[in-house]
C-alpha cells in the first residue's frame, strides 16, 4: 500500500475520518437532493486552515483522536496525532494522511470538534478531496453532543460523506438514531454523474440541517 492522502479546505463543523458534536432531537426523514447556496452571510464558523506547511490546524476547534483497536469497523489503522498523518499544507488545505508503517502497521489521523465546536441546524459542508485505493474509507460526519452520556446511537449521528475505495464513483450519506442505526440506517447514494472517481478532484459535500429533516 502506498501513502494515500484526503485534502481538506473550508471544512465547517467537523472532520474527514473524525466526529463532531451535533444534538439530534428528532427522528429525521433523509432527503437525496442537491442542497441551495447558503445565502451571503449566513456562515456561523469556519475553517480555511491557514497556517505553515506542516503545522497542526487550530488547536482552539480541533482535537487529534488518538486510538488502536478497530473503532468498532474493524479498522486496520492506528490514529495518532502525528504531523505525518495530519498536517496543514501551506495552500489552506488539512491534509490527512494514511500511510503503512516499516512494521507492517497501518497509521492515519482522525480529527473532531467535539467539545469545542457545536452546531445545531443549519448548512454543514467542507470541500474535499478523497483519496483513493482499496481499502481506503474516507468519511465527513457528526455525533451528538451527547454522545458521552447517552452512547451510540442514542447519540444520533449524520455521515455527510462517506466513500469506500472500491466504489470510487459513490459516495453515501446516512443518518442514524435509536431504532434506525448500523445497517437500519436511513441511507442514500450519489453516483458520479461522469462516472468518474471522486479522488480526482475537490468536491463539496454538504447537509442542509432543520428540525425533522436532513438534506
Amino acid at each position: 500500500m502506498t501513502n494515500t492522502s484526503s485534502r481538506t479546505r473550508r471544512l465547517v463543523a467537523l472532520t474527514v475520518a473524525g466526529a463532531a458534536a451535533l444534538a439530534l432531537g428528532v427522528t429525521p426523514a433523509l432527503q437525496a437532493a442537491s442542497p441551495a447556496s447558503a445565502a451571503a452571510g449566513d456562515v456561523v464558523w469556519s475553517q480555511d486552515f491557514d497556517g505553515p506547511a506542516g503545522s497542526a490546524p487550530d488547536r482552539s476547534a480541533w482535537t487529534n483522536e488518538t486510538g488502536v483497536g478497530g473503532w468498532g469497523n474493524n479498522e486496520l489503522e492506528n490514529y495518532t496525532d502525528s504531523r505525518d498523518n495530519s498536517a496543514l499544507d501551506g495552500q489552506g488545505n488539512l491534509v490527512i494522511t494514511a500511510k503503512r508503517e516499516s512494521d507492517g502497521s497501518y497509521t492515519s489521523a482522525r480529527l473532531t470538534t467535539q467539545g469545542k465546536y457545536t452546531p445545531q441546524y443549519g448548512r454543514v459542508e467542507a470541500r474535499i478531496q478523497i483519496p483513493r485505493g482499496q481499502g481506503i474509507w474516507p468519511a465527513f460526519w457528526m455525533l451528538g453532543a451527547d454522545l458521552p452520556q447517552v452512547g451510540w446511537p442514542n447519540s444520533g449521528e449524520v455521515d455527510v460523506m462517506e466513500n469506500v475505495g472500491y466504489e470510487p464513483a459513490t459516495v453515501h450519506g446516512t443518518v442514524h438514531g435509536p431504532g434506525y442505526s448500523g445497517g437500519a440506517g436511513l441511507t442514500s447514494s450519489y453516483q458520479h454523474p461522469q462516472g468518474w472517481s471522486f479522488a480526482d478532484t475537490f468536491h463539496t459535500f454538504a447537509v442542509d440541517w432543520k428540525p425533522g429533516s436532513v438534506t
